[in-house]
């Protein structure tokens, strides 16, 4: 070790609760309830204790500490390009490329799908096709963006993975002093649009749900007491059933459930395209662009079907062989080319089948009175009731992890109980605002805009900002991440205020 990197250790100053040695990361305290004292483990090995992420509570707040929770690195210590964190990722239960092709496709093919031939209705046939090969394409490339910065930042800060709003925190640490101060602004910003934006799908489900199997029991209680019953009530009969399937904790055993809603969905789907290719009317018939006005609701509702990061970086840290993750073809590229191709299939047909009658699911189009149009809005109504778990699994986690350390030895206890009570949350919500495509739109708009594409180009802006040729020949770099910062926020204002002004005059 050099004198120059001795001397820049000894400058970083180190509080009488941590103990650190040379070549190790920072040290995390712990409570052990056996031992009735404080434990250290090194961060990775706490990694795996909470299955995904390093742990989110300051360690100012468990120890007494004054350190930061990431130390700003000297660029002495950013020069080892020897480390490579993949070797150092010790996981309690790592998934294979399948098991993570799976959940991604999962955290991809949600509701959404269903809601593309409406986005088509609000664009137009042939733009709203162009368009959704185009954000599909920069959905993807926004998590490319995301997920080779969080490799960069861990080698810089020698930490075996990263989580999203950790990513955020490690550029604004690792970046510009002047934005030094908002590493944690970050961090905190990121956790709280994760959180929002993935119990919106959650509540997004619930109405799915709910209007799906509504229209089949309808159906069949004609001249009957229980015929036309609210929809609120069949959200508020699914309950019990959301609770007992998400006190499951860990993500690996969710896999089955993500397998069977793949085959639902799968299966659903092709009878669903049975359908629409029946009496398909002629081109002509549908307007090839549909009106400016109508764009944002297009936005809002196509980046909430195609943007899946939110499962992103607890999927990848979670992976037995991360580089697979964004190689090429890699799992990434190949999951998003079958989610944009299949959006953009059922989008383009739907809208030509039902035109301007074509509701906020396309499942609610299929005839009412055959057995085989019941059985698909039953097979992809409880297929996006598993999808629940995994979209559901990545808030708790944040939200657990910044709280877990008030209740002492009965963790287990509070965490079953909390998960219960955003499950309420969830359902409150939904029952508050049953209107599925306002709805759908509205947290594409406010969530996804910022998640999908604003906080993927300052991350990257940030971390290679004052590095040499870091933001590439004439700034283009730059000039990139300011072109999807604008889409976003344009994205953003103009996809918020109609989709407030739908919800308000009740039309789906």
């Amino acid at each position: 070790m050099s004198k120059k990197h001795l001397h820049n250790q000894a400058a970083i100053p180190l509080a009488p609760a941590v103990f650190k040695k040379p070549q190790l990361r920072p040290m995390i305290a712990e409570y052990d309830p056996k031992k009735k004292g404080v434990r250290n483990d090194l961060s990775d090995l706490v990694m795996v204790k909470y299955k995904v992420d390093p742990n989110e509570i300051p360690v100012e707040q468990q120890a007494g500490s004054t350190l930061p929770l990431m130390e700003i690195p000297g660029r002495d210590i950013e020069g080892d390009e020897d480390y490579n964190p993949f070797e150092h990722r010790k996981l309690a239960h790592p998934t294979s490329d399948l098991d993570t092709f799976i959940h991604l496709l999962k955290g991809s093919l949600g509701s959404g799908i269903l809601a593309m031939p409406m986005a088509f209705m609000n664009a137009g046939l042939y733009f709203g096709l162009v368009s959704t090969f185009l954000i599909g394409g920069i959905c993807t490339y926004c998590v490319h963006i995301l997920v080779k910065t969080a490799h960069e930042l861990c080698r810089r800060m020698q930490k075996p993975s990263l989580g999203f709003a950790e990513t955020a925190e490690a550029a604004f640490l690792s970046g510009p002093p002047a934005v030094h101060k908002f590493s944690r602004l970050a961090k905190a910003m990121i956790n709280w649009f994760l959180v929002i934006d993935l119990l919106g799908c959650c509540c997004v489900y619930i109405v799915f749900v709910a209007k799906n199997v509504k229209q089949v029991v309808d159906f069949h209680t004609q001249d009957t007491e229980w015929h036309d019953i609210n929809i609120r009530v069949y959200m508020a009969v699914l309950l019990p059933l959301l609770i007992s399937m998400n006190l499951i904790r860990n993500l690996k055993y969710l896999a089955p459930l993500s397998m069977i809603a793949n085959l639902l969905v799968g299966t659903g789907m092709g009878i669903t395209f049975y359908y629409l290719f029946q009496d398909i009317p002629p081109l002509s018939e549908r307007k090839p662009f549909a009106g400016v006005e109508r764009l944002p609701t297009f936005f809002g509702t196509a980046i909430f079907a195609l943007e899946g990061i939110g499962v992103v970086m607890p999927l990848e840290n979670n992976m037995k062989t991360p580089t697979h993750f964004i190689g090429c073809p890699g799992v990434l590229n190949t999951g998003m080319f079958f989610v944009v191709s299949l959006y953009a299939l059922t989008g383009f047909f739907g809208y030509l089948k039902y035109g301007d009658n074509t509701f906020g699911s396309i499942t609610l189009n299929l005839p009412e009175y055959e057995v085989l149009g019941q059985c698909v809005k039953l097979m992809i109504a409880v297929a996006i009731f598993f999808t629940y778990s995994l979209q559901f699994y990545v808030p708790m986690e944040i939200i657990w992890k910044n709280v877990r350390h008030r209740f002492g030895a009965k963790k287990n206890i509070a965490e079953y109980t909390i998960r219960i009570a955003i499950i309420i949350m969830t359902l409150g919500i939904a029952i508050a605002i049953p209107n599925l495509g306002p709805f759908i739109s509205l947290v594409g708009a406010v969530c996804l805009s910022f998640l999908g594409l604003i906080f993927p180009a300052v991350i990257e802006t940030v971390t290679y900002w004052d590095r040499p040729n870091g933001l590439g020949r004439f700034n283009w770099v730059l000039w990139k991440n300011l072109f999807l910062v604008s889409f976003g926020i344009l994205g953003f204002l103009t996809g918020s205020y109609v989709s407030i002004l739908d919800i308000i005059s009740g039309e789906e």
